[in-house]
Parts: C-alpha cells; structure tokens; sequence
C-alpha cells in the first residue's frame, strides 16, 4: 500500500521558522509587540479595526458570546452539524444551546430551521461558515439576532463581494495547526464595535486591574503570532493554491456521481476543505480510498444532536451520512493531487 497522503499539512515554509526563530531571540515570548502586529494585520485584512487575538477558536467564541451580553436565561442558536466548540462556548457563559438543521447541499445553517427555533431568549446565532462556503448571510441578517460569524474555516471567502466576518455583529478566527492560517493553537475576536472589542480585551486577562471581574488567561504568545503574521503575508498565495486544486478537482470530477462543491453567485469559496457528497456511506468510501493512498474523513466528526441524543435534524443527517472531506492544502504536491485524483476516480467510476 503506498504511503497515505495526509488528510491535512500544515504549510510551514523557512520564512515562517526564520520569523519564529526572530520572536525567540528577541526574548520577548509572551503577549506583546509581534501579538498587536497580528491583530492590526488581520484586522486591516478584513478592514476592520485591530482585533483581539485569544488562545484559541473557542475562547474567542467564549469572549464574543460574553461581548454581547449572552448568559443565563439567554439561548444561542448554533448547527447541529459542526465540530463541539461552539456548544462548549455557549455552555461556558450559562446560556441554552438551540441546535438548528444545516442544507445539507450547502452544509451550512438553515435559514428557515433557525427561524423555527428562534424564541424571546435568542441573544445570538453561532453561524459558521464551514468548509470555507459563505453561509445565507441575508436570509440571516433578517432574522434580527445578532450573528456572530465563525470563520474558522473561511477567512478570505466573500458573500457578495464582501469578505466574511465583515457582516455580523461580531466574528471569530481559528488559527489551529490545520486551518487556513495558523500559530499552532489560537484564535481571535474581530468587530466594527468597538465598546464590544474592549470588553472582550478586557477579559482576555486578569492581571494589574484595579477592580476585580471575572477574567481568564485567553493570550497569545508573541512565538505564536510571529508565525500567524508570516503566514498572513503570503496568504494570498495560499488561497490562490488551495482554488487552483479545487479547479483542478472539478474538471476531473465532474462527470463522477458525487455532488462537489458549489460556491453559487454570491460567495466565492476559501477551499478550506474539498467536500464532496457521495452516493453511499462516506465512512466506507473513505475506507476503500485508504488502501489507494488517500485519507479522507468525515468533515465532522459526529453531529452535536447526536451527541446530546436528541432526535430530527434530517438535512444534518444527511450531511454525516454523505459528506467525505478530500486532501486540499498549499502544500499538496502536482502528483499527489494526481494520486487523489485516480483514487476517486477508481472507487468512483
């Protein structure tokens, strides 16, 4: 059997250990000069203002939750379908989690479902973006709760000619080792309000305050945003890369029974991940690409209804039972594509 090919690689390059190897030896390794140059670069990114770079994807959901008031007595809508971080965000300010179904064409929130879950107590709806597809941003601004936008997966996609994360009350950033940019665990919190920017600055730590809150320890390291802010210059050249394999995929496959990708007029896709539906179970596709050389995963690891054992959720169920997430990334060589490829092509025919 030849060697797998990654599901996902990180895209690390020498400039990126050079400027690592420069926050080392400056001797400053905690919060400080390079952390405020990645927030301002981000945020100039998303022309939006400097953004607060956290820990991690999760506390920047915990502290954009807390940013806008949502507690007790309050509920936050979030996907079904989607990886257990934004449940464990909600969970962590006392509000009520109300899942709501995903399309399973687009895998991104139901507009209608989320109307239908909707009450009084609605404070916010969690509305990831994922794979890198622009979720029905319209449909839901409509809805009159204030978005926050999970960008995890879609930094550098648009809705509309705008890039994500512009056009909700509030969005959030994973910089996790496999994500579109990353610092190896990170995260940030990015907005136009500014009074919701510095409450969430002023949570992200707790030491030298003159009156005391509940606070939490939710830094970034300067080695840590050093890497971000080298990734961040060539990122364009990143999602060029990742929509030249997406290309490439689609002239292959497009005569396949498998439904692939569709960005649709509005959006243009980030190609965080290259997921297709397949005709059957993608548990088993993936296990007969595996022998060919190829990993491929179910996108998510198991729905959120499914971990809470609550019942419905048909379009969430037939995502999980379809959706196969392919090798996509900067790093994926000419002939390892060539090797995805052929693989689905054979188990595919």
């Amino acid at each position: 059997m030849p060697k797998p090919i990654p599901h996902s690689r990180p895209w690390i390059t020498a400039g990126d250990v050079r400027a690592v190897g420069r926050a080392v030896w400056s001797g400053r390794l905690a919060q400080g000069q390079e952390v405020a140059g990645l927030e301002a670069e981000v945020g100039a990114f998303l022309d939006l203002p400097p953004g607060v770079a956290v820990s991690s994807g999760t506390a920047a959901l915990h502290l954009a939750l807390l940013g806008l008031g949502a507690g007790p007595g309050h509920e936050v809508i979030l996907p079904s379908y989607v990886c257990v971080a934004p449940l464990h965000a909600v969970e962590y300010v006392g509000a009520t989690p109300r899942l709501a179904d995903v399309d399973p064409r687009t895998y991104n929130l139901d507009p209608t479902d989320v109307r239908r879950r909707m009450s009084r107590r609605t404070r916010a709806i969690i509305v990831p973006h994922l794979f890198g597809l622009p979720a029905d941003l319209d449909a839901l601004l409509d809805l009159g709760v204030p978005l926050i936008e999970d960008c995890a997966q879609a930094l550098g996609a648009t809705y509309r000619g705008r890039l994500v994360g512009r056009l909700g009350a509030v969005s959030v950033l994973s910089f996790y080792a496999t994500k579109l940019i990353t610092t190896g665990e990170g995260g940030m919190i990015l907005t136009r309000d500014r009074s919701l920017l510095a409450r969430v600055r002023d949570r992200r730590d707790y030491d030298e305050r003159h009156r005391h809150a509940t606070r939490y320890n939710y830094k970034l390291t300067d080695l840590q945003a050093a890497l971000g802010r080298s990734q961040l210059r060539r990122f364009p050249a990143a999602l060029a890369r990742r929509a030249a394999i997406a290309r490439r995929y689609h002239r292959a496959w497009a005569s396949l029974p498998i439904r692939l990708p569709n960005p649709g007029e509005r959006s243009t896709h980030a190609h965080y991940r290259f997921v297709i539906a397949v005709p059957g179970r993608a548990a088993a596709a993936a296990r007969r690409l595996l022998p060919l050389g190829v990993t491929a995963r179910a996108p998510v690891f198991q729905p959120i209804h499914r971990t809470l054992g609550l019942p419905g959720f048909p379009g969430t169920e037939e995502a999980w039972r379809h959706a196969l997430s392919l090798p996509l990334y900067p790093g994926l060589t000419a002939s390892e594509q060539a090797q995805v490829i052929q693989a689905v092509r054979r188990i595919f025919p």
